[in-house]
């Protein structure tokens, strides 16, 4: 009697455990990805803490010297018909700060600014500042005059280092950088412009000696490593300072998506954005990968490119996979080696579409902001989110959605006075808390702008949070999904765009007296595009040549508005805060707005009237924008 129940239990049991991963799969279908993160997780955290416990000090520097030592003759950087291997890298970077230390008004540790495009000197040129324990501030090199000059006041170098072809934007500030004491160095082999010296030659007759880490002995983690420029409220970009400590926790980003020293990582996004420096740069050089170099993004060219170089890991922004799902078709499509596909912003109707044309291409959309102190990766694969909440992550940086006005432009705040947490898929303002392992360093020479990033009193009175400025959903899933961003920042074409700058830069053309630029959305096309509800002058006209002209000459592409709205008056709050919601909501359907509306027309260099045939033609996509 008992052989005949014990095998009946026995069977029991073993049906039970037959059974269990099918069971647990249906109450938690995702409970292995979690458990394969939460292993990422902490395989990332014991990493970082066993390099910040090296003496001496260990930084991004000296990983490059590992991989050069373990790598040497490897591809580091590809780039067209050039190759470099990390040792070719590592003496041409020896090149460049030997060249900048012969200089008498150049020591280690001055600060430097990069004004460069994507280049192999601008990777050489960051290593070899690096190497003199110097900081570098990362300029974006479309913008010019006033924008320029705020950036660099912003980091105050000693030296700016630019691109040949970026002669005409240094000379137009020459004057200012002269009295400011910056001494300007131009990547050509001769320069005739006064005050400003040629440096390619410099370094090509420079040693490729390595340099001793004595130069480096005044660095701490909390150092500064990189400034990096972004757009606010302000109306001019802000630079986020990013300390030693931080750019150590960036080298773990590829490392953590499963990259590896095989892989060849295509790069075209730019090189002085988050994404292209942290992800393509300092990623690769954690994982010793090689990266296949672009001066720019080229739909047409991707596909080529990625099968010519054998890439196996792109990087994209939401607007990149939507350029690729506009090229025509071809029956080679899903011929690449790509496996693997890393970025943020693309929007799920394209993720399905690129998959569908693509191939089975792993993609890892993730959420991080240059200051921010919280970020998502969504590791599940989950079409649309961004990331997904599970208890470690929350317990190492922990953050919440609290209910936003965005009439008012701030978070619900109860009669307590604390924030208003956001139930459970209801959209609600992104905060993180502000800890030592989460810090916000904030905004170099821009306390004013760094205190408007804390959030004081949120869940409990003296809490202090990171204001993200993103609002975001979770589902009942524990997926976050990104909704939009709040305030006076819109991005578009992959940029965040600071539309006091823009109504600035309107304002000082010949006819326009006041502007309210805010973003607009147009179908099929991710982010917002720029509109300006502008007033013209006392006994002006709107002049369509001359503010099509003014717009391009000051204005970068992605920030021009597209949209010219002629207002009798620009509506104020009570506060004198220019209103924007109902303008957004009006958009720039010529057949709801009663204003006069204009769109800027490259091919006839100015502004046309925006008629019902032209609003037409921009909604079904004839109209490329």
């Amino acid at each position: 009697m008992l052989r005949p129940m014990g095998i009946y239990i026995f069977s029991l049991i073993l049906a039970s455990l037959l059974t269990l991963p099918f069971a647990l799969r249906a109450i938690c279908p995702y409970l292995w990805m979690d458990i394969l993160y939460f292993w990422d997780l902490l395989r990332i955290l014991v990493k970082f803490v066993s390099r910040r416990r090296r003496r001496p000090l260990f930084f991004v520097l000296d990983r490059f010297f590992e991989q050069t030592a373990a790598f040497p003759h490897k591809p580091f950087v590809v780039f067209g018909h050039e190759s470099y291997s990390f040792a070719e890298a590592d003496k041409r970077s020896n090149k460049v700060a030997n060249a900048l230390l012969a200089r008498p008004e150049f020591k280690a540790g001055d600060t430097a600014a990069l004004f460069m495009g994507n280049h192999p000197a601008f990777l050489f040129t960051w290593l070899g500042l690096a190497k003199c324990g110097s900081p570098v501030a990362l300029l974006n090199h479309n913008i010019r005059s006033k924008s320029l000059l705020h950036c660099l006041g912003c980091c105050r170098p000693k030296v700016l280092i630019a691109a040949s072809e970026l002669k005409e934007a240094v000379e137009d500030i020459l004057p200012s950088l002269r009295e400011q004491g910056v001494t300007v160095l131009l990547m050509t082999q001769q320069c005739d412009t006064p005050g400003i010296e040629s440096f390619a030659d410099k370094v090509d007759e420079a040693s490729d000696a390595p340099l001793p880490r004595s130069l480096r002995s005044h660095i701490t983690t909390e150092s500064p490593a990189v400034y990096i420029y972004t757009s606010g409220t302000t109306g001019l970009p802000k630079a986020a300072m990013v300390n030693q400590n931080r750019l150590l926790t960036a080298l773990t980003v590829l490392c953590s998506n499963g990259v590896s020293s095989s892989d060849v990582i295509y790069l075209n996004l730019p090189l002085y954005h988050t994404a292209g420096f942290f992800i393509g740069f300092i990623g690769s050089i954690e994982t010793g990968s090689t990266i296949i170099l672009k001066r720019k993004f080229s739909a047409s060219q991707f596909w080529d490119d990625c099968r010519k170089y054998n890439v196996t890991v792109i990087q994209y922004i939401g607007e990149v996979m939507r350029y690729l799902c506009s090229t025509p078709k071809r029956e080679n499509d899903k011929d690449h080696k790509v496996r693997l596909a890393i970025g943020n912003g693309v929007r799920a109707d394209i993720w399905r579409e690129f998959l569908s044309r693509f191939g089975n291409i792993q993609v890892r959309e993730f959420y991080a902001s240059t200051e921010g102190n919280v970020g998502f990766l969504n590791y599940v694969g989950k079409i649309g989110a961004i990331g997904r909440v599970n208890f470690l992550h929350w317990k190492l940086f922990p953050y919440t959605l609290v209910k936003y006005d965005t009439e008012r432009d701030e978070p619900v705040r109860d009669s307590n006075g604390l924030c208003v947490e956001a139930p459970k898929g209801e959209t609600g303002l992104l905060v993180s808390k502000i800890t030592h392992i989460a810090p916000f360093v904030g905004y170099a020479q821009n306390e004013e702008q760094t205190e408007k990033k804390r959030l004081r009193d949120v869940l409990k009175k003296g809490d202090l949070y990171f204001n993200s400025g993103d609002l975001m959903r979770i589902d009942k899933d524990n997926f976050i999904y990104f909704q939009d961003r709040v305030g006076d920042t819109f991005r578009w074409k992959g940029e965040n765009v600071a539309t006091t700058e823009v109504s600035d830069i309107l304002t000082i053309s010949d006819c326009l007296d006041e502007a309210n630029v805010y973003g607009v959305k147009v179908p099929g096309h991710e982010g917002r595009i720029g509109m300006a509800a502008v007033t013209v002058k006392d006994g002006s006209h709107f002049d369509r040549s001359k503010t099509y002209s003014h717009v391009v000459n000051y204005l970068p592409s992605y920030a021009r508005p597209r949209f010219i709205r002629i207002q009798k008056a620009v509506e104020v709050t009570g506060t004198f805060k220019q209103k924007k919601v109902k303008l957004v909501e009006e958009g720039f359907d010529p057949g709801c707005v009663q204003d006069p509306l204009y769109f800027l027309d490259d091919n006839e260099k100015q502004y046309i009237p925006l008629t019902p045939q032209v609003y037409f033609s921009i909604i079904s996509g004839e109209i490329k924008l």
